[in-house]
């Protein structure tokens, strides 16, 4: 039985079919420990960090960073039992280089042994990490003669005239050669450099593309050179730039067509004072409990949305075709703008936590998604959602509703305007508040009220504590 395992991409979660290889956390060669973390993977939802599922030696990375992998797609090899001698292959198949593993997939055929199985049965395998149950999608082949096949030991010409041998490590598996030659390093730098390996001829071991004919490509003197790929940070030739939708976009895209043409959206708008709200917070941050605390105006916001939906249930619901759906328990949705795009993780049963604890909650979600690290679970099941565009010096907006939930809170920027208060005109800190809510639920009156009572809490949260309890 050979020793060495192929690690497939795992289902992260909520029936995710791909993610994109961020970074790897490993290198060929690199002796690893069970679950150590070895790769980064964005998901449509998020950036996760995927452990090992045997300790080992890396014995080849399949996919380079920045590639997109469907679930259940090898990615990297294991060797589980380094410095035991050969590998246990069948009789005339020799031991797979790490160069022939890096520029091959193996295709799952008849009698091939998948990962999680062994000779005589399946074995048991950790959620998400067994064999895929469905045919590979795979790019279109080459048509020019390049493309060819090769099975067990024998020998085969890949793609650009050079010969090498490849056999994929797996007993009666069927190997086939479908991109050029070339290490995981490689190939990044190809796709920086907008370099179709296709088009090169590689002058490395067995036919190899180096980063040296990657280099060679892209320079001026060079006729032959590929033009810049439009993913790239400058714009091409044509003045123009092409930027995938994919990962986190693409999700946050398809959520918002949905939703927008599923629930039916109002939007509301109030504006309010919130000077003592903004003095309170003053007062909170000058008390030695508090002064380790990140305290923003978001935090009132969030506690006057707890509290207004403890008066307004209906607020906090789904719907689900033939019933309304209320829950008890509140999970706060809170946008969070991130260089991977757009997304809304939220605090679970926020309802229950106190002040200091829903301060302590928003500023780790905050963080954690500044750094690309919430879990596809932080950003599932919420319930009500608060965006905050006021950070950007925007005054308020018409937010879409998340699927699943019945209304969403733009806070809009704290500004000092000209504003009568008893009876005189004076300068205050205002602000404007969004509602969109789903009028199949929601009637203008139950949102007109919410609405006024969150204003209520912000222009006196004092008093709304006291009477609302």
């Amino acid at each position: 039985m050979s020793r060495i395992k192929e690690f497939p991409l795992p289902d992260l979660g909520e029936g995710l079919t791909e993610g994109e290889i961020l970074k790897w956390l490993v290198n060929v060669g690199d002796t690893i420990e069970l679950n150590q973390p070895i790769v980064e993977v964005e998901t449509a939802k998020a950036a996760v960090e995927i452990p090992a599922k045997w300790a080992g030696q890396v014995s080849a990375i399949f996919h380079a960073e920045g590639e997109t992998v469907e679930v259940g797609t090898p990615i990297i090899a294991i060797d589980t039992a380094p410095g035991a001698g050969p590998v246990d292959e069948p009789a005339g198949r020799p031991a797979p280089s790490a160069e022939s593993l890096a520029a091959v997939t193996v295709a799952p055929a008849e009698g091939m042994v998948e990962p999680g199985m062994t000779g005589g049965g399946r074995t048991p395998v950790l959620v998400g990490y067994g064999p895929r149950t469905t045919a590979a999608k795979r790019r279109a082949r080459r048509t020019d003669g390049s493309e060819s096949k090769a099975t067990g030991g024998s020998e085969s010409k890949a793609t650009g005239g050079s010969e090498s041998k490849a056999t994929g490590g797996a007993a009666n598996g069927t190997v086939t050669v479908d991109r050029p030659l070339a290490k995981p390093p490689v190939r990044k730098l190809a796709k920086d450099l907008g370099v179709d390996l296709f088009a090169l001829t590689g002058t490395g071991p067995n036919g190899s593309i180096t980063r040296e004919d990657v280099q060679e490509a892209v320079r001026p003197a060079a006729p032959t050179a590929a033009p810049v790929a439009a993913t790239a940070a400058s714009f091409g030739p044509d003045r123009e730039q092409r930027i995938p939708v994919k990962g986190v976009r693409k999700l946050t895209a398809e959520n918002m067509v949905a939703s927008a043409f599923t629930a039916p959206h109002v939007t509301e708008f109030l504006t309010v004072d919130v000077t003592r709200s903004m003095r309170a917070l003053d007062r909170l941050r000058e008390m030695p409990d508090w002064r380790d605390v990140r305290v923003s105006p978001l935090l009132l916001v969030a506690k006057a949305v707890m509290a207004a939906i403890k008066r307004y249930p209906m607020i906090n619901s789904t719907w689900a075709g033939e019933a309304i759906v209320v829950k008890e328990y509140v999970n706060l949705g809170i946008a969070a703008a991130t260089e991977r795009g757009l997304i809304v993780p939220n605090i679970k049963d926020a309802g229950r936590l106190t002040l200091r604890e829903l301060a302590d909650a928003m500023t780790a979600l905050v963080t954690t998604a500044k750094e690309g690290r919430t879990s596809p679970a932080d950003m599932s099941g919420g319930t009500f959602t608060i965006t905050n565009v006021g950070v950007f010096g925007v005054d308020t907006g018409t937010p879409i509703l998340p699927p699943g939930e019945s209304a969403i809170l733009a806070f809009g920027a704290v500004r000092e305007m000209p504003w009568v208060h008893k009876g005189k005109v004076k300068p205050r800190q205002v602000t404007t508040l969004g509602l969109s809510f789903d009028h199949r639920i929601i009637d203008g009156e139950l949102g007109s009220k919410f609405l006024r009572d969150v204003g209520a809490f912000l222009t006196d949260p004092e008093a709304a504590l006291l009477a609302w309890g």
